[in-house]
């Protein structure tokens, strides 16, 4: 079974950190884009971030850059969202999602993939 799962969210206190994991099975991650979206209630899923299959190209969302840092272990078939000095307004599901035969810029401004997990939420609040 084709599947994405992520973990690692949860309550934090304004400052916090979190490490989000979205690991993967039945597939192999090394082909594929891959790209952490979060949605807050009654907002639109929005990027949050994306990295390349070697991990060599990344692409933040603006409101994110410099706090949080994602990164990829493809040999354990992983993706993470180091998530720093998290905001009130971070909360949110974060979800993430894989697609091939795209690019970063693209998988992060289009919202589209061909995996998507079912998401872990983030709250953040004192």
């Amino acid at each position: 079974q084709l599947q994405l799962v992520e973990s690692g969210g949860g309550l934090v206190q304004p400052g916090g950190s979190l490490r989000l994991s979205c690991a993967a099975s039945g597939f192999s991650v090394d082909y594929y884009v891959i790209g952490w979206f979060r949605q807050a209630p009654g907002k639109e899923r929005e990027a949050v971030s994306c990295i390349g299959s070697s991990g060599g190209s990344t692409n933040y969302a603006d409101s994110v850059k410099g706090r949080f840092t994602i990164s990829r272990d493809n040999a354990k078939n992983t993706v993470y969202l180091q998530m720093n000095s998290l905001k009130p307004e971070d909360t949110a599901v974060y979800y993430c999602a894989a697609k091939r035969w795209t690019t970063v810029q693209a998988m992060c401004a289009y919202v589209r993939a061909t995996y998507w997990g079912k998401g872990t939420l983030v709250t953040v609040s004192s």
